[in-house]
């Protein structure tokens, strides 16, 4: 998604309506941000950071779930069928600058106080994970100023885990055994100075050809690249994601989806994270919502048993837990897989058969979990690797069908990722991390898909935009420990 060559931005922020459950809150908009930049091919020094304006808010009522019987409002039918329902956003790589971009704000945007840029010291965090426990994807590769300002939101929201892309391309890109350490040392300092877990997603940049090759031939250079990442870093990554979404061929080097293949590669890196740091957590990749079963996809249930086949149906010493994605789409939570064949508005009239319809729904994770019990691994948990719901309101995005256009806005969605992680705390006793998508990249635009899946406004500090969802996943996660959110209007 990015460009050396992406332009200069220049922002204009106005305060807009906002909403939370049991009505709309309104925001007075009383004032505009004016920020311009530049940036060249490189990132650039620190900015100095915008002065927030004052804002005041009325009467705003603390968000409360839904009732769990309510369904998003049914979307129009879309004339299209589609076979592969592979709209969920491509989580976008940062081996590329960031530029300075125009963005707008998201219709609910609400202007945050910025969090102070020196975190609290904190002890050593402990390994393993609750269930459920709660992180989100970040991006904190390019700017320290960033990276500091979102890893402070994530702990006050009451998250404990951040999740984090380290491409390989990024730091062993020069050549093989030539590291290049720079911006994971930093990440890893500041996300330990935050108090925070974190799960390293370890993966090429699928669209970047270099040195090491395609897979599955380099699975052994890429377990050299992930031993030495768990050495350097032992004891301080907690978990590490093996590969991204193998089950599409565009991320298994544009070569026939292969599940023994992923297999051999998991193995081996395996072996080499855990040689360097027997206590780190390994996880499978999650694997792209699809109905699609052809050479360049495969739907997940199909990937995940042969993929067990390869292991001779004995997962140790491949993986500790298991990856999965589980994106929403157009219905609640806690609605029933079996449900969603029952109405085309709910899969976008796929012609797939029911069984595969099931992806269109959040609970699916279930039927993954049924797929690993049935190998024997009823004593390993669940990883969310990757969940959400878009609020997508522009009526030309593929997305739409099961954003704006299901009756979902950024109240909706925010609702929808609290009553999840209820779900799952009261019905998935086998469940580890819940990592959401996403607290989002600062360069994020509202023509992209990211924009409308994000928990917060994409913006620099100084200029902090509460969307709804932050709001009320702070009010939720706090609370289960007693605390209040610092950031609830109510307070």
């Amino acid at each position: 998604m990015y460009s050396e060559n992406t332009p200069t931005r220049s922002r204009a922020a106005l305060f807009v309506y906002g909403m939370l459950t049991g009505g709309l809150m309104l925001v007075l908009a009383a004032s505009a941000l004016l920020m311009a930049g530049c940036q060249g091919a490189a990132p650039a020094a620190t900015p100095t950071p915008t002065k927030t304006p004052t804002t005041q808010v009325l009467d705003v009522a603390s968000p409360t779930p839904l009732p769990v019987t309510d369904l998003a409002t049914e979307p129009p039918v879309t004339s299209e069928p589609s076979a592969t329902p592979t709209n969920v956003p491509e989580e976008t790589g940062e081996a590329t600058p960031p530029g300075e971009a125009t963005a707008t704000p998201a219709p609910a945007a609400t202007l945050a106080p910025t969090p102070t840029t020196a975190p609290v010291q904190r002890p050593p965090v402990t390994r393993g994970m609750s269930s459920p426990d709660f992180g989100a994807q970040a991006f904190l590769w390019w700017r320290p100023e960033v990276a500091d300002r979102d890893l402070g939101l994530m702990k006050d929201a009451g998250f404990t885990w951040v999740k984090q892309w380290f491409a390989w391309q990024d730091i062993e890109g020069a050549g093989r055994g030539q590291f290049d350490w720079t911006r994971t040392d930093r990440i890893v300092d500041q996300v330990e100075a935050h108090g925070l877990k974190l799960l390293v997603r370890a993966s090429p940049a699928a669209d970047k050809p270099f040195w090491g090759g395609n897979p599955p031939e380099n699975a052994d250079l890429f377990a050299e690249f992930v031993g030495a990442m768990a050495q350097r870093y032992r004891g301080r990554i907690q978990a590490y994601q093996i590969w991204n979404e193998p089950n599409l061929s565009r991320e298994w080097g544009n070569k026939p989806v292969d599940p023994a293949g992923y297999a051999r590669l998991l193995q081996k890196s395996y072996q080499a994270i855990k040689a360097a740091d027997p206590n780190a957590i390994v996880v499978t990749a999650g694997m792209a919502p699809t109905t699609a079963d052809q050479a360049d996809a495969m739907y997940d249930e199909k990937f995940y048993r042969q993929m067990y086949e390869a292991m001779g149906g004995n997962s140790d010493g491949y993986f500790d837990m298991l990856g999965v994605h589980g994106a929403g789409y157009a219905v609640a939570p806690e609605t029933d897989p079996a449900s969603i064949a029952s109405n085309p508005k709910f899969y976008n009239n796929d012609p797939s058969s029911p069984e595969r319809l099931r992806v269109y729904s959040f609970r699916h994770i279930e039927d993954i979990r049924r797929i690993m019990e049935q190998y024997g691994d009823a004593d390993k948990k669940v990883v969310v690797l990757e969940f959400g719901w878009t609020f997508d309101p522009r009526t030309d995005s593929p997305y739409y069908w099961h954003g704006a256009g299901a009756g979902i806005d950024p109240s909706v969605q925010g609702d929808y990722l609290v009553r999840s992680y209820q779900w799952a705390a009261n019905n998935w006793p086998w469940v580890g991390l819940m990592s959401l998508i996403y607290m989002p990249d600062a360069q994020w635009q509202s023509d992209t898909e990211q924009f409308y899946w994000s928990i917060m406004d994409p913006s620099p500090p100084g200029q902090t935009f509460w969307r709804p969802a932050y709001i009320k996943l702070c009010i939720y996660l706090n609370g289960l420990v007693g605390q209040r959110c610092k950031y609830d209007p109510n307070q």
